[in-house]
């Protein structure tokens, strides 16, 4: 049978799934923080701090508003949110993830928020049965490799890629393009996709460093300049994408860049600088947060005194699945993990059913463009899947 989640996330009525009171004992010994007895964790695991902190913040607001809600209504068993920082490391990761599964009141997490870290930490959390939904990791292997507390809550980079090279090939028309990628597991795979789609169009390829190793492209913007090409696709983060950005406009590279959403952030426009930013493309496996259903923009700004960006609503929909099945009283690992397996439901993002390696049916994947416009990123339109 398919869990339903039961109570109203962000103005939206949810299905019943268990009477109130069902989710764990308010009584015995164990204490968390808030002053309640049931002492249940979840955790956010992505970068809180650092170069790539941007898209770690978004999610664990997403997560830490799912949690406030649920710590309203349900005060007399409140759960805890733990945030492990990674910042975004692979090599932190193991490390980091040893200290998750060594709390054993932290039931399940969302997380890890990028794919390099994902790859790190998740075979630790699959032998330890510690249930763990990704916001963003999309690195298509991640869910090929036999991990049974894998999940993914949005498309991989088989829908992303393949929607960004149709982009550029069907709306942009660039009969000429320059790719370009960060050697992470996320951009790198990211940018085979796009290259499978565009084919001869490619003019021509190459690879910079990431995580903040690298400052200065001008050899890659040398190479682009002389391709005179129609558009430049991008495979990484905002961080660097932002300075290539503005390098290829200095060197008088007009055409624009396209990128996944990895640099889907309103960073990648500061590090750029607006009117070098201006025009570009970037496409997510996601939808507008503007698009999410019920009040949850309205209260995401009111707990943060931000816009949500890219993944907060992903990432909220990803805690409150965990947190469903705590309040129907899956207060061990195990059954929350046999909770989200088998999990169907609406959230304020998508619709949510898994299938074969924890991946996102493919019924519920949407991937969108979006656009710097005025300083801002701006939804363009929704990309045909095919």
């Amino acid at each position: 049978m398919r869990q339903k989640l039961a109570r109203v996330i962000g103005g939206v009525a949810m299905l019943a799934l268990v009477a109130g009171g069902t989710a764990c004992s308010s009584g015995g010994d164990d204490t968390a923080s808030g002053g309640d007895k049931c002492g249940k964790k979840i955790a956010f695991f992505g970068a809180l701090t650092g170069s790539s902190a941007a898209l770690g913040i978004n999610e664990n607001n997403g997560v830490k508003l799912a949690v406030e809600q649920y710590n309203k209504d349900n005060a007399d068993c409140k759960v805890e949110l733990v945030p492990l920082d990674s910042q975004g490391s692979p090599d932190q990761a193991p490390s980091l993830a040893q200290k998750a599964i060594d709390d054993e009141k932290i039931l399940g997490l969302v997380g890890p928020a990028y794919s390099g870290e994902s790859e790190a930490a998740d075979p630790l959390f699959n032998e330890a049965g510690l249930v763990h939904i990704t916001a963003s990791a999309t690195r298509p292997s991640l869910s090929q490799q036999g991990w049974k507390t894998f999940f993914r809550a949005v498309g991989n980079d088989f829908s992303q890629g393949p929607a960004a090279g149709n982009y550029i090939k069907n709306v942009m028309k660039a009969e000429k393009v320059y790719v370009i990628d960060d050697q992470s597991a996320y951009g790198a795979g990211l940018a085979d996709e796009v290259k499978k789609v565009l084919g001869s169009a490619v003019a021509g390829s190459d690879k910079v460093q990431g995580d903040g190793k690298q400052v200065d492209f001008s050899g890659v913007v040398t190479k682009v300049k002389a391709a005179n090409v129609g558009a430049v696709f991008y495979g990484g983060y905002y961080q660097e994408a932002g300075l290539i950005r503005k390098q290829l406009t200095a060197a008088g590279v007009t055409a624009p860049l396209v990128a996944g959403d990895g640099v889907n952030d309103q960073a990648y426009i500061d590090s750029a600088g607006a009117a070098a930013a201006e025009g570009t493309i970037l496409t997510c496996p996601c939808q507008p947060a503007a698009e999410a259903r019920g009040t949850f923009k309205e209260e995401y700004k009111k707990l943060t005194g931000a816009e949500p960006g890219t993944y907060s609503d992903t990432a909220y929909d990803a805690a409150n699945i965990l947190l469903a099945g705590i309040k129907a009283g899956k207060t061990d690992r195990a059954s929350l993990l046999e909770f989200v397996k088998n999990y169907s439901g609406e959230g304020v993002a998508a619709t949510y059913k898994f299938v074969e390696g924890g991946e996102l049916d493919p019924a519920q994947v949407k991937v969108w463009a979006f656009k710097v416009q005025g300083g801002q990123v701006v939804p363009d339109q929704e990309i045909p899947k095919s």
